[in-house]
């Protein structure tokens, strides 16, 4: 007589059996219709390697029909690869063993270029999602955002509109797709020759003077000399590119710094200023870092922010002119995973300045600082030191402080750097896809 099976086991069983036969059956039909209907998930045993996998916590699309944008937030950063397979229009994203936890309605909104899409474990210590195109598209940018400040890891896709001669060379060619990415984009893979770009931004200049010093020393003057030494230490350290926004005593507009870093599709842009006060200037010393807010962190940032926000006011600049170039939802997408990395620079650098020189009491700050706007650049603006204070005023004058501060600055650039295109980052594989790869949807 054959011992009965625990009913937990057998309902194991017919779930395995029950998927096993869905995805042999889509693997049939997945020539003619993709691997599964618009919205249905492909399949996955909770009680399997899934289940222990990095888990994917929400997905949404944003765009329209020439750009749109597929995002995942993740519990850790992943690798992954895409590719494509036409008849019908499809992107294939492969990826390691993940638990989705998403809603049952998980994709089934359509949006701009995108008409469903679906997700799963389709094989042992792999996942795929696979993405219905409504028409011709082309992977313009896939990458993964490490989480930074408690915001959690971020794959992106960005696909634009195409045609079916360029998708169907996508799919049949042998070599690797190279879709047109930011520089930043590019250098996240592995063996690309592509350094960083950094643009340094030495504040005020020309009929701007900025903050005063006790002995009379200028805050343009201060910032270029210790932006030009960056520079140097910069371009020595082989590294890096390196390009300033002004390298003489000339007065820019806030906005065209932003437009100088934008242009050069800068990976990061370092805003160098000193500060000062009225009230305890023989108290108050030290670097302050400073980050884009929509609400100042505290008092202290948001006047330090309007003063330098009055730069412009100085030289006769209407700031109403100013067009607002943020409202699409693609960049403001674009802009919350730059300030990410605006964070992460922002807290890499503290940890290395604490090393090397004075700090205010809470020296990480954020408020809604103009030259920091670029929606694409991640921006972070420093403050020397205070000139209002004797001491600082006098250090900031010397040798030894400056290469000692611009040493701390170059590590916190080569941390970041390392951190986001270094061990910890999630290289893209462009690959191509044959016909012989459909069953295996």
């Amino acid at each position: 007589m054959t011992k009965a099976r625990p009913v937990h086991m057998v309902r194991k069983t017919l779930r395995l059996a029950a998927a096993a036969f869905i995805v042999t059956w889509c693997g049939a039909l997945g020539a003619a219709h993709g691997p599964l209907a618009a919205g249905a998930a492909l399949a996955q045993d909770g009680d399997g390697e899934a289940g222990s996998a990095m888990v994917v916590r929400s997905a949404q699309l944003a765009g329209d029909g020439k750009r749109t944008r597929f995002v995942m937030d993740l519990s850790a950063p992943i690798e992954f690869s895409v590719s494509t397979l036409a008849d019908p229009y499809r992107i294939v994203i492969d990826l390691p063993a993940l638990r989705f936890d998403l809603p049952d309605t998980a994709g089934r909104e359509s949006l701009g270029l995108i008409r469903a899409w679906r997700f799963g474990q389709f094989a042992p210590g792999k996942s795929r999602i696979v993405i219905d195109a409504n028409e011709p598209v082309a992977v313009d940018k896939a990458f993964v955002l490490p989480p930074v400040s408690g915001q959690a890891a971020r794959f992106v896709l960005d696909l634009v509109g195409s045609d079916r001669d360029a998708f169907l060379k996508s799919v049949a060619e042998s070599k690797p797709h190279t879709p047109a990415t930011r520089k930043s984009d590019r250098m996240a893979r592995a063996g690309s020759p592509h350094k960083p770009l950094i643009v340094l931004d030495p504040g005020h200049g020309g009929i701007d003077t900025g903050a005063v010093g006790n002995g009379g020393t200028l805050e343009k003057a201060i910032v270029l000399d210790f932006s030009k030494r960056l520079r140097d230490r910069l371009k020595k350290n082989g590294r890096y590119e390196v390009r300033m926004t002004r390298d003489t005593d000339v007065f820019i507009p806030l906005r065209e710094r932003v437009k100088i870093a934008r242009g050069l599709q800068a990976d990061l842009l370092v805003s160098i200023h000193a500060d000062s006060v009225r009230i305890g200037r023989d108290q108050v010393r030290g670097a302050g870092i400073y980050t884009l807010s929509d609400k100042a962190s505290d008092a202290i940032a948001a006047a330090l922010a309007e003063r330098e926000n009055r730069s412009d006011v100085l030289a006769g600049i209407d700031l109403a002119e100013e067009p607002d170039d943020v409202s699409d939802i693609l960049i403001d997408l674009t802009r919350q995973e730059t300030r990410k990395f605006s964070f992460l620079f922002a807290e890499t650098l503290e940890g290395e300045l604490r090393g090397a020189a004075q700090l205010v009491k809470n020296p990480r700050r954020s408020a809604g600082f103009r030259v920091l706007t670029a929606h694409d650049v991640p921006s972070t603006l420093i403050e020397l030191g205070y000139l209002s204070n004797k001491l600082d005023e006098k250090l900031m004058t010397t040798d030894e402080w400056r290469e000692r501060m611009g040493e701390a600055i170059e590590a916190a650039i080569d941390r970041y750097f390392d951190r986001r295109f270094g061990d910890r980052a999630m290289h893209v594989t462009q690959t191509t896809q044959t016909a012989a790869a459909k069953g295996a949807e």
